[in-house]
């Protein structure tokens, strides 16, 4: 196989990006069958990457050779664990709880799930209708795989959480995607919704607030999509907790025909516990059951005590956080408009800005890579969203505001420079 490398690479049509940025030859097909066999499943082969796994490679190398990389493309709280989570767990590893548990998950952290959605959202629901899981990433499997039938349909926006249709294809079902607006801060419109329905569609999915865009949904947009037909709403709720004005709602407010994702890795800071749960319908209680049984068997025990004390003692921890949080987003939109960059509706959730670059970029991937090779700093490029998010350019605020300073610094550098 070729091989090639270079200070920064955009993959060629007939070529593979490795986690090196590396590119290497596709092994061409013949005709025969002992080749065939041993070639991967076309399904695995149709999961597309995540460019900013590129972006992070490639800055990863940069930094190996001494430079100094400014991260605004990670996706990832930079705080760490609150300690009374890191103790609980501890604790738990210490007297022995570290076998493993009921395929649902711990009952007492299934309640306390049950409770937190009572007090947020004052809906009820009961343990039999959660299930914990090792990320919402495992989640997010299992239920595409309770719902869809081969080539049933899920409405989905663009631009979209990037991995979003690898879930639904992975499982036989089809993507039917749905161009949504910057000036309606990339929110649905309902008649968008109405015209692409058919005899097909399973559900719909949404997330609020969003990755990318960090737009929150506004509540009657939500309880008009909670209102179609007998579809599923699928309501990726991972970010809530994270909204620096107003409130997210839940979809279960509106209906409960729905399912829920959420987790504890954004707002807990619990990137790598990986603890997620799903909420789902009553009858799906046996299914879920018997599918986390068979794939999983069960979520980490002592990370599972872990999400308990999370959610019973970290609140001033999280109020502290999002307090850092929403300064940075602040100061973030306020320099991006400064730089030039235009932000159609201003983010309120998350911790991202959705910046379009349209005017000075045609190529998003391309132009991530300039900045990082020109200037040193890490953003993702809104293609990675979807082809909604062409010309646009995802930053994180999710760094001290320190280094948010000095990227921004930088990129006005860049774009001084590419003039």
């Amino acid at each position: 196989m070729g091989l090639t490398k270079g200070p920064w690479i955009i993959p060629k049509e007939g070529f593979i990006v490795t986690t090196q940025i590396e590119f290497m030859e596709k092994p061409r097909m013949n005709n025969n069958c002992e080749d065939k066999k041993k070639m991967i499943s076309h399904k695995v082969l149709g999961v597309k990457p995540f460019m900013v796994m590129d972006v992070m490679a490639r800055a990863e190398e940069l930094e190996q050779d001494g430079k100094d990389i400014i991260h605004l493309e990670v996706g990832e709280p930079d705080f760490e664990t609150p300690e009374v989570i890191r103790e609980a767990a501890i604790e738990a590893i210490r007297s022995g709880k570290t076998h493993y548990t009921h395929a649902m998950g711990i009952l007492e952290l299934r309640e306390e799930i049950c409770a937190h959605y009572h007090r947020e959202y004052g809906v009820s629901i009961t343990p039999d209708r959660v299930l914990v899981t090792s990320g919402t990433s495992p989640a997010m499997l299992l239920m595409m795989l309770s719902i869809l039938e081969p080539d049933e349909e899920v409405i989905v926006s663009n631009p979209h959480y990037a991995c979003y249709p690898n879930f639904i294809e992975a499982v036989g079902g089809k993507v039917v995607d749905v161009r949504t607006h910057p000036d309606d801060g990339f929110q649905y419109r309902p008649e968008q919704i109405r015209s692409v329905l058919t005899g097909r569609t399973k559900a719909i999915l949404i997330n609020s607030p969003s990755n990318p865009t960090g737009i929150v949904m506004t509540e009657k947009n939500m309880e008009e999509i909670a209102g179609f037909g007998n579809q599923f709403i699928l309501s990726d709720e991972i970010y809530h907790g994270l909204v620096y004005e107003g409130r997210a709602h839940s979809i279960l407010e509106y209906t409960d025909r729905a399912f829920v994702i959420n987790g504890f890795s954004k707002l807990y800071a619990m990137t790598g516990w990986r603890l997620g749960y799903l909420i789902f319908p009553k009858e799906f209680s046996r299914v879920m059951e018997r599918l986390h049984q068979n794939f999983a068997i069960s979520a980490n025990s002592f990370v599972q005590i872990a999400g308990i004390a999370a959610l019973r003692h970290s609140r001033p921890d999280i109020e502290r956080m999002k307090a850092i949080y929403n300064e940075r987003r602040v100061y973030m939109i306020r320099r991006l408009k400064e730089l030039g960059f235009r932000l159609h509706v201003e983010p309120t959730g998350a911790f991202y800005v959705f910046a379009d670059a349209s005017h000075f970029c045609t190529d998003s991937y391309q132009e991530a890579f300039r900045i990082l090779d020109t200037v040193r700093v890490g953003v993702t490029p809104g293609i990675d969203f979807g082809s909604g998010g062409e010309g646009f350019l995802r930053f994180s605020y999710a760094n001290s505001l320190d280094n948010i300073r000095e990227g921004l610094d930088r990129v006005e550098q860049y774009l001084k420079e590419r003039v």
